[in-house]
């Protein structure tokens, strides 16, 4: 796919993961929309970038947000790619702690909506506006690119909610991809292991080189712009679709 001249929506697109990715395809000739909770963030971002970039606030499981977020991109070109970004965690845990209570429900599900319902949420409204562009010589017309985690392939002591969730991103690729097949558009999900982002850079220098130890090579944390690099490749490599890529440097997470 030719990027220049096209539009992105990144989701998460002021956070760490999120705004490298929004500089990168900007710097390819994307016209980028920063969608967002944190509306300031996104607008701080979009101005750094100038005319070829616009913030949307709001949540990736509130259809009305999603759809204006959509029509922010379609103004700055054919939406082409959706980047879901946007995710995390609001608590951790075992099923049953020490005491033998019950892991909380609703840090459960919470979880579950920020990733997994909102990445379905984004990409099904997205697809219906890419199944309208003009196809390619191949026949493309749009490309989504998920973010799970490899926590949802090595879950460790205490992520459940956050490891369940991330696994229900990778098992949507397959089925995506071949339920928007016919309208030319292509799905692979990222799973990044421990990557180097604003968050993880604050946490103490112990802890980092403890985070760094089980990683192969390169010996460091990823960094945020070589996942915006492989959401690029993705995007321009025809041939690439219901793949789940890992990006970890050989890493495997331990049970803790």
């Amino acid at each position: 796919m030719e990027l220049e001249g096209r539009s992105a929506v990144v989701t998460g697109g002021a956070g760490g993961l999120g705004a490298a990715t929004v500089r990168h395809l900007a710097s390819q000739g994307v016209g980028v929309v920063i969608f967002d909770r944190n509306l300031d963030a996104a607008k701080a971002l979009a101005d750094e970038l100038g005319d070829r970039a616009a913030a949307a606030g709001g949540d990736v499981t509130d259809d009305g947000d999603v759809a204006a977020a959509l029509d922010a991109a379609s103004a700055l070109g054919p939406l082409s790619i959706v980047v879901n970004v946007a995710g995390g965690a609001t608590g951790g845990g075992r099923i049953i702690d020490r005491t033998g209570a019950p892991h909380d429900k609703g840090v459960f599900t919470s979880t579950m909506d920020m990733n997994a319902v909102g990445t379905f949420n984004v990409t099904r409204l997205a697809a219906g506006v890419m199944a309208g562009n003009e196809p390619t010589d191949d026949g493309e017309r749009g490309v989504v690119v998920n973010t799970a985690s490899i926590a949802g392939l090595e879950g460790q002591t205490g992520q459940i909610a956050y490891a369940a969730a991330k696994a229900a991103i990778l098992g949507m690729t397959l089925p995506l991809a071949r339920d928007l097949a016919p309208s030319g558009i292509r799905v692979c999900a990222i799973a990044p292991g421990t990557m180097g982002t604003p968050i993880m850079m604050s946490v103490p220098e112990e802890m980092q080189a403890n985070l760094v130890s089980s990683i192969m090579f390169p010996k460091r944390m990823g960094r945020p712009e070589e996942f915006g690099l492989l959401v690029e490749s993705i995007a321009r490599n025809p041939y690439l679709n219901g793949e789940n890529i890992r990006l970890d440097g050989a890493l495997r997470f331990p049970p803790k």
